[in-house]
């Protein structure tokens, strides 16, 4: 027994402010396996009852979190098996502020993500827009949220962009979106007429809606032509590029049959001669 203790008592590593046994060694491991299994343990009781979406957001959550209690609960325990933990800190206090600075953005990262999985701004599937780009949402972890773009390119955003530049969710308010397309036609034009084309461009695309029913606008008298806007609704404002593309090929071609003109910017250059 003596042989044993001799055994777990002897120092495989001895410095001015740390000094670790066999013992001590094998105590941090026990305390290591306890706590995984009172947190996964804990994981699978909070979990049990909440809906399948609460689950994914708590176990991303969680996965930051369980790290945390981790250090806390392995430097409680070197403190009470003999380890100067406030003597490591204390020398090791200039490399803790290099390393803290280093991850600064990182935990701004980690913070907003938990914001977003909390205040639910953001969902997968949502279509957002920020810093002018647009995406639909595939997967939200705690430090990056990841989008798909309608070229099937992958836009991996910082979480902590959230917080620092203005996002527009498309589609917070449902599926369904309000987009448009411009013209302007030459003075003199029937404006009626120029309104009914319009309507029948929307009204005979597939994917616009009925309801609401599309409208026109007679935006403004402008430099160089009469100004309109069709108004219409779509159910997957993500490919809106492809009907908007679609109608103005329409419009173009209805105005072509019923002779309406859509002008280009000119200038009128007067010389005087002296």
């Amino acid at each position: 027994m003596e042989e044993v203790n001799a055994l777990l008592n002897s120092k495989i590593f001895d410095g001015d402010n740390v000094s670790l046994s066999i013992k001590m060694v094998l105590i941090l491991i026990v305390v290591f396996i306890i706590t995984a299994l009172v947190l996964k343990t804990l994981k699978r009781l909070v979990t049990r009852k909440l809906p399948e979406q609460d689950k994914l957001k708590f176990a991303s959550i969680f996965s930051f979190t369980h790290y945390f209690i981790y250090v806390v609960v392995i430097l409680i325990t070197m403190d009470n098996i003999g380890v100067n933990v406030t003597a490591i800190f204390a020398t090791s206090a200039a490399l803790l502020v290099g390393v803290g600075l280093a991850l600064q953005t990182f935990f701004q990262d980690i913070i907003s993500g938990i914001f977003i999985l909390i205040d639910q701004s953001v969902h997968v599937g949502d279509i957002i827009e920020i810093d002018e780009k647009v995406g639909r949402v595939v997967e939200i972890k705690l430090r990056t949220t990841r989008a798909v773009t309608i070229d099937n390119k992958v836009l991996v955003i910082p979480n902590h962009k959230y917080l620092t530049s203005i996002l527009y969710n498309w589609t917070e308010n449902g599926s369904k979106t309000r987009e448009s397309v411009s013209v302007g036609v030459a003075y003199g034009s029937d404006v009626e007429l120029v309104k009914t084309l319009l309507l029948q461009a929307a009204n005979t695309h597939p994917n616009v809606l009925k309801q609401p029913e599309p409208i026109v606008l007679f935006m403004d008298f402008g430099a160089n032509a009469l100004s309109f806007k069709l108004v219409f609704t779509l159910d997957n404002s993500f490919e809106a590029v492809m009907p908007q593309s679609d109608l103005r090929f329409q419009i173009n071609s209805l105005f072509k049959q019923h002779h309406i003109s859509i002008p280009f910017p000119q200038t009128d250059v007067h010389i005087y001669k002296h």
